[in-house]
């Protein structure tokens, strides 16, 4: 009987050791981001070419998928044990907060607002607000938009600056997403579209688009791209940026945005400082 009673208890023990060995395999790493799980969850854009794109294949590409495989290989997660979760913009703070993903790298402008609810790790880029325009426009100035079809996307803050501050003439129009501009912008429908600069470059870098466009350079914001982590969660953060300077330093940096950027002639700013954001 008493050999009886130290079984049932062994087992439960048992029991209680596999439960949670599988809690912590759903956990995408544990919470020191050292690694040691089976899937880390990164939280990307599916629909950004050159910076987060889902492929036909299934697989992803992209200048923020590059960093983030760089820095998941640091934190001790082989590219087959990355599972990449879509994060639109408007959830990016929620789905920290609520864990379903380690980090979020998708074109993630560092802001005080968004300070409150996250951490940020980086910047990995320093991006500007631009203009995308044919390879053979006149558009060199923001004042040269008066009177000319600017797109950007229902909801953007982007083309209501340079509407409101630059060219209270341009004829603005929003369109449900940055594909459909590019497409008024080939066919002819469009003048200029305005957006951050990397983003517009990673459309302007696709195979369909290479030396169509060209990017002005006009520099109208600073947008500092961080990486997301869940608010508090200093040890991953601290690894994060350990991964940032190593990959600058090492110069997988610059293959990544010579790879993702270098057919649309992007001339990116230098690898910024960790902590140093630009106003």
């Amino acid at each position: 009987m008493k050999l009886r009673k130290v079984s049932a208890a062994a087992a439960t023990a048992l029991v209680l050791a596999l439960t949670a060995t599988a809690c912590g395999g759903d956990d995408g790493g544990d919470s020191s981001g050292s690694g040691g799980g089976d899937k880390i969850k990164i939280g990307i854009k599916y629909d950004q070419p050159g910076l987060g794109l889902k492929e036909p294949d299934g697989s992803f590409s992209g200048f923020d998928v590059d960093v983030a495989t760089y820095v998941a290989k640091e934190l001790g997660y082989e590219p087959d044990q990355i599972e990449w979760v879509e994060t639109k913009s408007a959830d990016r703070e929620n789905a920290l907060s609520r864990g379903d993903v380690k980090m979020i790298a998708a074109t993630y402008s560092i802001t005080d607002e968004r300070k409150q609810k996250v951490d940020f790790a980086g910047p990995y880029l320093l991006a500007h607000q631009d203009l995308l325009v044919k390879a053979d426009s006149d558009i060199k100035e923001g004042t040269d938009l008066n009177g000319k079809k600017l797109c950007s996307v229902t909801g953007s803050t982007s083309a209501q600056n340079v509407k409101n501050e630059i060219a209270p003439k341009a004829q603005l129009q929003e369109l449900g997403g940055y594909s459909e501009c590019i497409a008024g912008l080939q066919s002819g429908a469009l003048d200029a579209v305005t957006t951050d600069d990397a983003i517009l470059a990673g459309f302007a870098a696709q195979d369909q688009y290479k030396g169509q466009f060209k990017l002005t350079g006009l520099k109208l914001s600073n947008e500092n791209y961080g990486i997301g982590v869940k608010k508090g969660d200093t040890a991953t953060l601290n690894k994060i940026n350990d991964a940032l300077e190593k990959m600058v330093s090492d110069g997988a940096w610059d293959k990544a945005v010579t790879d993702n950027f270098g057919p649309a002639n992007y001339k990116n700013e230098k690898a910024p400082k960790i902590g140093q954001i630009v106003q």
